[in-house]
């Protein structure tokens, strides 16, 4: 992400997992597993409504209304709380770039540039250079949560986050004995995860395979199919408010500002357009040249970015069916920017996309950025739903989730292997299993505040605090 960043200087490997290993004097492993709520904590409400200034209000209900469903929605809706909560928990020291926001449901299935599937982290909006526990944290606490969710034992729950700091712990080992290319090339293909499951449960493998089914229809052809039509012989983005909105319903509606207005002009479209295709490579930008923008509109996904602006624009290339669609998504601040060394980036977008080529073993070819001069926002661009996936967390059984997030851990190992020292981490870790139990001690005292602050939120919209609209 920056110079610095990813600057490794070549020692030898014995070194470095020398000095791995000395930092368990001031960080020993078993320290990992405290967590306890300080006096002077942020109150997460304060915290979560803090992010919403600047968001479209009329869809703040919605996010709430997502999060307060249950204690996992609300996990994956407070990136920023977790944040907070994790400065003052001991480190060892060792940086790399985090997802941020590496819970269960941030890792799936896309496909390739060369159209295979592949298995990998799938979001990166919270990306910045920090602690590698971090992350392992966060997709541990994760897997607790889920567990109780599905009503699964206490005992199970707990090991699932063992588990999954093990799996990283394994999977780290591995790549620290690799080549430096070897380890650059690695992926996980979706063989690999359909190899795992087949000594799974009969439902994890029926989960998975519906997974990768649902991802192998998910065509661009598909997606223009489901999500446009044609209206007086042009094809258009069809409206379903509040979830799609083309902007000719928004400017009815209301929900755009002047500012909005002018980035939406045709002179604004423009200047957009050669601002995205000036941050792609020469060969992709001539490939986008062969298209034009011929509609836009709102589209609300996920949980926590709800209310920022996830934009879709519809390209035309040289007939009615020979369409793509892109998409545009507000980029702000990372969660981890408050708390951490701050860094400089020329936009937040390009933060964004930079953390995501780094850490993913491949990216979207579409993938770019730029920056509105009359919002002042920052937007990236993907392709929209190009032979996507991610398991159901909630249809996983015991061992359907377990082997879920062998696979997930070992995807976090590989992207930390590729923007951190992964030398000096397998020296910290060690082969005993001290570090993976405090994970787990971690893990269920962290998901039992989440279950404390999700109630929180659930009282403040009872009681009208906090507007919620459920069931969208």
């Amino acid at each position: 992400m920056t110079e610095e960043s990813t600057n490794l200087v070549p020692t030898a490997r014995a070194e470095r997992k020398k000095l791995g290993r000395a930092l368990r004097q001031q960080t020993p492993l078993e320290s990992h597993s405290r967590w306890e709520a300080t006096t002077g904590r942020p109150d997460p409400l304060t915290l979560l409504k803090a992010q919403d200034k600047g968001r479209i209000r009329q869809l703040l209900p919605i996010k709430y209304g997502r999060m307060v469903e249950s204690p996992f929605t609300f996990y994956r809706g407070s990136a920023v709380v977790m944040a907070a909560d994790l400065v003052g928990t001991p480190v060892s020291g060792i940086e790399t770039i985090l997802c941020g926001d590496a819970h269960l449901s941030n890792f799936g299935i896309f496909a390739s540039p060369e159209r295979s599937l592949i298995f990998d982290l799938n979001d990166f909006d919270e990306a910045f250079p920090g602690p590698w526990e971090w992350d392992l944290k966060r997709l541990a606490t994760s897997a607790v949560i889920a567990g109780r969710d599905n009503g699964f034992a206490e005992k199970k729950c707990r090991s699932f986050a063992v588990n999954a700091a093990r799996t990283y712990s394994k999977a780290m080992d591995y790549f620290s004995e690799m080549c430096t290319l070897d380890q650059w090339y690695y992926h996980v293909d979706v063989d690999a995860v359909l190899t795992a499951f087949k000594q799974s449960s009969k439902k994890g493998r029926k989960s998975v395979a519906q997974m990768v089914e649902k991802a192998q229809t998910r065509t661009h052809e598909q997606t223009l199919e489901k999500l446009t039509q044609i209206e007086g012989g042009q094809r258009r983005i069809i409206s379903k408010p509040p979830l799609l909105m083309p902007y000719r319903v928004m400017k009815s509606e209301g929900y755009l500002t002047q500012k909005d207005l002018k980035e939406l002009s045709e002179q604004g479209v423009t200047n957009t357009w050669r601002q995205y295709l000036a941050s792609l490579p020469d060969e992709r930008r001539y490939l986008l040249q062969r298209f034009q923008i011929i509609d836009g509109a709102l589209r609300v996904g996920g949980i926590g970015s709800v209310g920022t602006r996830c934009i879709i624009a519809l390209l035309k290339g040289g007939g009615d069916d020979d369409g793509l669609i892109l998409q545009l998504k507000e980029a702000g601040p990372s969660v981890l920017e408050n708390v951490l060394e701050r860094r400089h980036y020329p936009n937040q977008a390009q933060r964004v996309v930079t953390a995501q080529r780094l850490m993913q073993a491949t990216s979207d070819i579409f993938l770019g950025w730029h920056s509105s001069k009359s919002t002042g926002r920052d937007y990236y661009w993907r392709q929209l739903k190009d032979m996507k996936g991610s398991a159901d967390v909630a249809d996983l059984d015991e061992e359907g989730l377990k082997t879920y997030l062998k696979v997930c851990s070992t995807s976090l190992a590989r992207a930390h292997a590729r923007t951190g020292d992964e030398i000096q981490i397998r020296g910290y870790l060690g082969k005993k299993d001290t570090f993976a139990q405090a994970i787990g001690d971690f893990a269920v005292a962290y998901a039992d505040q989440t279950e404390r602050d999700h109630e929180a939120l659930v009282k403040a919209v009872k009681a009208g605090r906090i507007a919620a609209e459920m069931g969208v």
